[in-house]
């Protein structure tokens, strides 16, 4: 079974958006503009045939209602019973009423863990404040919540915040943790790479986190294979390819290109020997996924 590990829908009819809606926004992946659009699992599944995926991980993208989009995804999910989505809902771990939400959550049988952004890029962090939950113990009773339940936390932060995060994911080891887009490596200089590659060690080094290769082009619309290559093969060395999953991150990524392409660089770039891991069963173990329901 091929897994897209890490893709975003949204209907805006049925769930608001406020930052996909905003007007002459300019975002730290580009214009969204051209996304501005409904993009429901129809369209996704066609993408995603350039990859042959027959299962997928759908990630929380900032809902005005947290609840509102994991219930509409829920209900995508039972809607297609061939095709096997799992999601990933956003849940402040701060909260006072944290494990109520959480209760609620997990009604949902297709909820698998939460995310909560600690870092997207230095420009927007700076308004957003969100580094900040680095320093809040609440932050960390609620990572140990979520391993005590069974859930997983999807892990989205720049590279100069890898060190730091480290000592707080090693005070919740029975918490699965899932790398967003390799740390978002936003510098791709020479020198950024390198800063990256030694800063993804601090995170490689805990067995209880796994990689996503995801989500590269947002930092580079102009990305080629021959780019991204030092980003790909840095995942699987330091992490194993037992512990990598590929992610589209359509449709933000389509932006920079299109799914064919984006599925042929990565499988090149992949050794064969790991595709079976790296394209699948490392997601579906993550996420526990099944195989999808037959028709007929």
């Amino acid at each position: 079974m091929i897994v897209d590990a890490h893709h975003h829908l949204w209907d805006l009819q049925a769930v608001h958006y406020p930052w996909l809606m905003e007007v002459g926004a300019r975002r730290f992946f580009g214009d969204p503009t051209p996304i501005q659009r409904n993009y429901l699992i129809e369209e996704f599944r066609k993408d995603a045939a350039a990859l042959g995926a027959g299962a997928s991980v759908h990630i929380q993208v900032g809902a005005a209602d947290g609840w509102q989009e994991a219930q509409w995804v829920d209900s995508i999910a039972r809607a297609n019973p061939d095709w096997v989505m799992a999601q990933v809902v956003f849940c402040d771990l701060t909260a006072p009423d944290r494990d109520a939400q959480l209760d609620r959550f997990q009604s949902l049988s297709t909820v698998r863990g939460t995310r909560q952004i600690v870092g997207r890029a230095p420009g927007e962090d700076a308004l957003t404040g969100t580094n900040t939950l680095l320093d809040d113990p609440r932050f960390l009773d609620g990572l140990r919540e979520l391993g005590r339940r069974g859930l997983s936390f999807d892990l989205q932060l720049l590279p100069e915040l890898m060190a730091k995060t480290a000592t707080v994911l090693a005070q919740a080891p029975e918490t699965q943790v899932a790398l967003c887009h390799a740390g978002s490596p936003h510098d791709r200089s020479p020198a950024g790479i390198a800063a990256w590659t030694q800063a993804l060690r601090h995170l490689s080094a805990l067995p209880n986190v796994t990689c996503k290769l995801s989500g590269l082009g947002m930092f580079d619309h102009g990305w080629t294979q021959d780019s991204i290559r030092p980003l790909v093969e840095t995942c699987p060395r330091q992490f194993g390819p037992d512990r990598c999953m590929f992610g589209s991150n359509f449709p933000v990524d389509s932006l920079s290109s299109d799914y064919t392409a984006l599925a042929k660089a990565y499988r090149a770039l992949v050794p064969p020997e790991q595709h079976a891991m790296v394209f699948g069963t490392t997601a579906a173990r993550f996420y526990g996924l099944a195989q999808p329901a037959q028709k007929g």
